[in-house]
Parts: C-alpha cells; structure tokens; sequence
C-alpha cells in the first residue's frame, strides 16, 4: 500500500458523526504484572480515530491515570457494553478467561501477545465475526510448533499458513511486515513504512488498540490490519527521527502520520 491506498481506506467523521457512529473499541488487557501494556493499547487505540475506548481489566487505575477519557468497566467483555470490536491479549499473563470471553462475542477481535498463546485454535475458527491476529516470529513459530528460524526464513509461507489453521487475518509483525487473510487467493500484503526503532519493549501493544479501532471504525480485517502497520511504521519514522524511541512516543505520532496520509 502506498499513501493514497491509505487516504482512501482510513475513516473521516461527518458532520452527523457521533462517538458511537466512529465506533467504540474494546481492550481487554494487562494485569499486575503488565499494566503498561493495557496503557499502550489504550494510547493506540484512542490515537487513531476511534470515538471511545472501553477497558477492561486489572490495569483500571494505570489507565485512567493517564486517559480519563476512558470508560471503564468491571465486568468482563461480554457485559463491558457497546463496542463495534475487541483487542484482548496483552500484558494478560495466563489469565484466558478475558481472551475466551471476547472470542465468544459477535464483533471483530484482535488477538496479540498472551491472547496467541492463550486463544483456542477451535474457538477462534469457530468465530462468525472475523477474528485478526498480530504474532511476532516467536509467537508464529509457538503457534505453528516450529522453531523460530523456520519462520523467519520462510515468512510468506509462516503467514500464510497461520491464516490458513486459524481462518483469520494474521499480521506478521517483522522487520518486513505482512498481511495476509485466509483465503489463499488474496493476495499478501507488504508494509513498506517502520523503522528498527520501532524494535521497542510496547511498541505491539500499540499497534494492537490502533488495529482494534481501525475494525471498530469498520474496516474490513485485511484492510485494518494493513491501515495500522503502515501507520503504525510511520508514526514510527516521526517519533524517531533518526534517534531512540519509545513506545508512548509512538502512539502521541499517530496522528501526525495520519495527518501526513489526509494531505
């Protein structure tokens, strides 16, 4: 995808447009151990467009610490209230029960992190609402039950296969990142934005709630995945700028790519 593919697919609100009309994301993510990672998500997801963020989850106080906008709740995804799509995984630790909770229900959702590896391979096929995945190569190579120099060396062939066993939309995330869907027949996707210092502790979890409010918005899987990683890569390039950066700086330089994309 190049800028102009992005113009095209990246959601504008119209004058009528209310928060809910934008689309209302969920996060269920982080715990004690990991609560910054439900704060990134969080981050990702309201720095890109979505028109509100529920979190729910362990990390509550860490997130409306830095997001008051965010609408928590105590119960589990099934009874969080409205959302048009689930981002669950991580930060979670070995806690499945959010993961299976947001796979029962109707709306798209988004599995990374602990979510991989905590998901069933069943349930997510199963699913009638589409379901995205975001592994690294290690979480490929645990997925598929190979070591992690296979997926490397054969990323077309890891990805493919990954969308193929789970019937679902599966972001590689890599120094080159694709995109493919589970049809053999669509082509595969290559983001040609990011930088290596984007190789940071956070940087995924970002990129998780920015892919989870892209599908709340209403992008198709395979168009949602391929708006973030290009964002994502670009946010990347300007929080950067040839120098070390974090994960928070990542997510404050969404909007400045997506401002970048618009003009």
């Amino acid at each position: 995808l190049q800028h102009a593919d992005l113009a095209a697919l990246l959601p504008h609100p119209a004058a009528e447009s209310d928060k809910y009309r934008r689309g209302v994301v969920g996060i269920a993510a982080g715990s004690a151990r990991y609560p910054g990672a439900a704060v990134l998500a969080v981050a990702g997801a309201l720095r890109s467009g979505a028109g509100a963020v529920r979190y729910v989850g362990p990390a509550a106080d860490a997130v409306l610490a830095r997001f008051p906008e965010t609408l928590v709740s105590d119960s589990g995804p099934r009874k969080a209230g409205r959302v048009q799509a689930w981002v669950t995984g991580p930060g979670a630790g070995d806690d499945a029960a959010p993961v299976a909770e947001a796979l029962s229900t109707d709306v798209p959702v988004l599995l990374d992190a602990d979510g991989l590896r905590l998901a069933d391979v069943a349930a997510v096929r199963a699913r009638t609402a589409p379901t995205v995945m975001t592994p690294h190569a290690g979480e490929a190579a645990a997925l598929l039950g190979v070591a992690r120099e296979e997926v490397e060396s054969a990323r077309l062939t890891a990805v493919r296969e990954l969308a193929r066993r789970y019937d679902a939309t599966v972001l590689l995330k890599g120094s080159t990142t694709l995109i493919a869907g589970p049809d053999d027949a669509t082509p595969v996707r290559v983001n040609p934005t990011g930088t290596p210092w984007l190789a940071t502790a956070g940087s995924g979890d970002v990129l998780s709630g920015l892919t989870g409010s892209l599908l709340a918005a209403g992008l198709a899987p395979l168009d949602a995945a391929s708006a973030a990683a290009y964002l994502h890569g670009l946010a990347g390039r300007y929080a950067a700028d040839g120098a070390p950066t974090a994960a928070q700086d990542v997510a404050d330089a969404i909007p400045q790519a997506w401002r970048d994309i618009r003009a």
